[in-house]
């Protein structure tokens, strides 16, 4: 049945996939006055004011859209895909998808120097989630589905069936899940079949076949991987301290994609390359066509131009400005290391094309994926070894450096770290009224000391609820806090329960997730709490026991491992 809704999936993702591109043509065409990719010679040729304010006004648009419609009022990509997949038991709205999908086109279309990627992949998870919810399907399933709208849209905005299906799995889902697998994998082939019905089966570079020139180029090219690396947690840190010194400032934050877009325009002035999602610039430089020089202010100003685009806020993905970037680097560095080779040289293009992997891995964080997505972006297989050294080169050197992918460093800058708190990115999943005991020991506040200090003996958790007589919560007696002299007996007509209880006790509600009752539980060292419902004026309905957490985190623990083994 999944590989059945997965093929529907894959279907309709990828006519969305579709879409979207078709969506960036049109607004491109009205900000720019040109569709496709091949933009930069007809930029070179529009006044100097036009060039700073389509930018400009793509941003103001892109600001207030985001600013009056989106949750957070901020653009959508694969790290809420990912938090959703981890933390928000597979949930997305439907309408932040839409809105994903026009401000990143707007955005692109404009001439931000931004990607299509990301947004496509949120476009992806927020469909099939949308579909998965309409045919009530179970947690565990909603998140193969999520994971196959997104192979979906990898593979059809890429033309890369292999690396959709692997993004999927080594980016989104964090695992290579055995019953996820197979539906993924026919999402992915889904969305191929319907770019290549509607767009050919064609490369996004039509590259000429390179040539490996000696396996003595290997420490040169290793030092390219980690200087993309080095280059790569820097791009991210730029970005992300950048949105986070503007969210200081007292800009409005619909103002901000306005002012970024007119310092993109402002660099286009001098290099039109920029605008956009850059992959004329990337093909020219796989072919040679670009003098060092060129490269380098290529480079630069692609880099700047994309940590602008990025930090003030416009919509859309790193993915593939950082290939841009990477192939600039690359084949700067090429030019520099031929005199070393000159007999032995696999040419400036090879070294664009290994500059680029590794760029778009030490950002993704994912060097499988990147590795075949550059495969099937160039249809170029002879450099195959040294991409793949490359790519785990750059790979490790964000791992040494405890650096992640730029999608994990931006759930971490929200406060989400999925690589340190798991634990609490499970239990937030669970609530209190799910794990409450209704059986724990409780009296009313009118009961004598001599019954309280039976129940007290008898219980194994040293815990008593003290309850009004109207069901609500009047305090807590813990063994360890009551005098010695109390619990002699010689005291026994002089004190009622609501004499002992602490009445400020913690206190969970219904609601509260399992994360909060284990802080809590933490905080106050006891070994079970009182629970309340808020929504019937806190009435005591139970409690919850420490133990009944570490048994709910087990089992979340079990359950993963067995949608990861495929065991039903």
């Amino acid at each position: 049945v999944m590989s059945m809704i997965a093929c529907v999936v894959g279907l309709l993702v990828g006519g969305a996939a579709i879409a979207f591109l078709n969506l960036i043509n049109f607004f491109q065409t009205i900000f720019i006055g040109i569709g496709g990719e091949r933009i930069s010679t007809y930029i070179a040729t529009l006044p100097a004011w036009r060039v700073i304010l389509t930018p400009s006004l793509g941003g103001l648009l892109i600001g207030l859209l985001l600013y009056k419609f989106m949750s957070d009022q901020r653009p959508k990509g694969p790290a809420d895909v990912i938090a959703a997949c981890e933390g928000q038991g597979a949930k997305m709205s439907a309408k932040d998808g839409i809105l994903g999908v026009i401000t990143s086109a707007l955005s692109i279309g404009a001439g931000a120097s931004v990607g299509r990627e990301g947004p496509a992949v949120h476009m992806g998870a927020s469909l099939s989630v949308w579909l998965g919810g309409f045919l009530r399907l179970s947690q565990s399933n909603m998140r193969i589905l999520l994971g196959c709208g997104v192979a979906s849209a990898i593979s059809a905005s890429f033309n890369a069936p292999i690396a959709g299906a692997l993004f999927a799995q080594e980016v989104i889902l964090s695992h290579y899940a055995l019953k996820a697998f197979a539906p993924v994998v026919i999402a992915s082939v889904a969305g191929a079949v319907v770019s290549h019905q509607v767009l050919g089966n064609l490369t996004v570079f039509a590259l000429p076949s390179f040539t490996f020139g000696s396996y003595a180029e290997f420490p040169a090219f290793g030092i390219l991987a980690v200087l993309c690396g080095f280059l790569g947690i820097l791009f991210v840190r730029l970005i992300l301290d950048l949105q986070k010194i503007l969210k200081k400032t007292a800009l409005p934050e619909w103002l901000k994609p306005a002012i970024g877009g007119a310092f993109v325009g402002g660099i286009a002035l001098f290099f039109p390359q920029v605008m956009g999602v850059g992959y004329e610039a990337t093909d020219l430089a796989l072919k040679g066509q670009y003098a060092m020089a060129l490269l380098a202010g290529l480079f630069f100003a692609k880099f700047a131009a994309t940590v602008l685009s990025q930090g003030f806020g416009f919509a859309g993905g790193v993915f593939s400005p950082s290939l841009v970037i990477g192939a600039m680097f690359g084949g700067l560095f090429g030019f520099m290391v031929e005199p070393v080779y000159q007999g032995a040289f696999s040419g400036v293009s090879a070294y664009s094309l290994v500059g680029m992997a590794t760029m778009g891995a030490g950002v993704l964080g994912a060097p499988i994926s990147t590795t075949l997505i550059v495969f099937e972006l160039t249809g170029n297989y002879s450099m195959t070894i040294v991409v793949m050294f490359g790519c785990v080169l750059a790979t490790l050197v964000n791992d040494q450096c405890h650096k992640q992918s730029f999608f994990l460093e931006q759930l971490k800058r929200r406060g989400i770290d999925l690589f340190n708190n798991y634990s609490q990115i499970v239990l937030n999943k669970m609530q209190v009224k799910d794990h409450v005991r209704r059986a724990g020991v409780y009296v009313s506040v009118d009961t004598k000391l001599s019954r309280v200090r039976h129940l007290l003996m008898k219980s194994p958790s040293g815990v008593i609820f003290v309850v009004a007589h109207n069901r609500t919560l009047y305090g807590t007696i813990y063994w360890e806090e009551l005098p010695v002299d109390i619990l002699s007996g010689e005291f026994d007509e002089w004190f009622l329960a609501c004499d002992l209880a602490n009445s400020k006790p913690p206190v969970l509600q219904t609601t509260d997730p399992l994360d909060i009752a284990q802080r809590i539980f933490d905080e106050s060292q006891v070994s079970q709490i009182a629970v309340v419902d808020p929504a019937q004026d806190r009435a005591f309905v139970g409690c919850l026991d420490e133990r009944e957490i570490m048994l709910a985190y087990n089992h979340a623990l079990l359950e993963r491992r067995r949608e990861e083994q495929g065991v039903h």
